[in-house]
């Protein structure tokens, strides 16, 4: 079975360019980094979830 994986609207903490990540429901509740795709800094996300059911928080590195 193919699960889907939700895209997620985020504003850079850096610059404030708009992005979008795609989600992994599957692996619980984790932590990510991914580099803007405008100042490539690492931006830290940490997702929970029941596997339905998300909320996506969006750092700074340093915060």
């Amino acid at each position: 079975m193919h699960e889907i994986q939700p895209a997620a609207p985020y504003e850079c903490p850096y610059c404030g360019e708009p992005g979008e990540t795609v989600l992994d429901l599957s692996e619980g509740d984790h932590n990510f980094i991914e580099d803007c795709h405008v100042c490539c800094r690492p931006i830290e996300f940490h997702l929970e979830t029941d596997g339905e059911q998300w909320d996506l928080d969006v750092r700074a590195e340093n915060d």
